[in-house]
């Protein structure tokens, strides 16, 4: 898990260097348990690898290979029976599949994505608030509306001042 989240942050913030060690690393580690004969955490191993690929391919500006990786990667995990013990992925790869199709400006698409990780993966935050800004770039207001009124309650009675809520508040208090 460290390994996969330092080298997701790395690649989505352009340290390509730390991403490709943790790459390396996440390969050796797949290729260790496929040789303990850990199948399902070298399946694990395998998404992982792949998200921090297509994420080091879209820093690179090679986005139709890094929609690839990530539509494969989200394949594998949709495809991936949950292990019984394990509270599921770090990030669900669909969901970030939505963040990179909603940063290639591909709001229809990216909601999609994001509606297809909430069907395994209700009530993420970072879900619901991809979903409600992908509703609103593609312009379909009153689901919108509706998923940033999820956010919110979702969130509860706090004064938070995270930039998705005080979006959120923002959204909601147009007409």
């Amino acid at each position: 898990m460290v390994t996969f989240a330092r080298g997701l942050g790395a690649a989505r913030s352009g340290d390509s260097a730390t991403a490709r060690q943790d790459l390396a690393r996440l390969q050796a580690l797949r290729e260790a348990m496929l040789a303990a004969k850990q199948h399902y955490w070298a399946e694990q191993a395998e998404i992982q690898r792949r998200v921090v690929a297509a994420w080091l391919a879209r820093a690179a500006g090679k986005n139709h290979e890094a929609l690839e990786g990530m539509q494969a990667a989200a394949n594998l995990e949709d495809a991936t029976e949950k292990h019984p013990v394990t509270p599921g992925p770090l990030v669900p790869a669909r969901e970030l599949l939505g963040e990179m199709l909603l940063e290639l400006k591909s709001s229809v698409q990216a909601l999609q994505a994001f509606e297809a990780s909430h069907q395994v993966e209700p009530n993420r935050f970072q879900g619901l608030y991809g979903a409600a800004r992908a509703a609103e770039v593609a312009g379909k207001r009153e689901k919108a509306r509706t998923l940033y009124t999820q956010l919110v309650t979702l969130a509860g009675q706090t004064d938070s001042e995270r930039p998705e809520l005080v979006e959120a508040r923002t959204f909601l208090a147009q007409r």
